[in-house]
């Protein structure tokens, strides 16, 4: 099983549309896709479906996406996102990458491109979860 294979999504976006064929386009390569049209909505999700990498819009009415994913780092740190946007807009970026986001990208992106940076994402949690694992082992003792 690949790394990818292995990992959990969630999708957020108000474009509903746009949310159904990205989860069905990573479920056909064997992605764990799933989909909400808002960051309320996410907050929830992930309070009852643990998500590895969340692909999280950007312009979202309501709760938008620096919020959410303020919210997802204060009680999910471990959790990867993935800004996605479809307007250019350098600061918004930037802020994103400073309050805790892996990585930002254009709508709309390339599916590859989407992959391969859920890839990465989720190889980070992985590695992140590995060290707090070992971490909490118990301490063999020395004969």
């Amino acid at each position: 099983m690949t790394d990818v294979e292995s990992c959990r999504v969630l999708l957020v976006d108000d474009e509903v549309d746009y949310l159904a064929t990205l989860v069905k386009r990573l479920s056909r390569r064997g992605i764990d896709a799933s989909a909400v049209s808002s960051g309320a909505a996410a907050l929830d999700r992930l309070r009852e479906e643990p998500a590895d990498v969340v692909v999280l819009d950007v312009k979202m009415p309501g709760m938008d996406g620096i919020s959410t994913l303020r919210e997802i780092k204060r009680h999910h740190p471990l959790v990867e996102v993935i800004m996605l946007t479809g307007h250019v807009d350098v600061e918004v970026a930037i802020h994103g990458m400073e309050v805790g986001a892996f990585d930002y990208l254009m709508k709309p992106t390339e599916i590859d491109e989407l992959l391969f940076k859920i890839q990465d994402a989720h190889r980070k949690r992985s590695i992140q979860q590995a060290k707090i694992d070992n971490v909490r082992k118990p301490i063999e003792p020395v004969e």
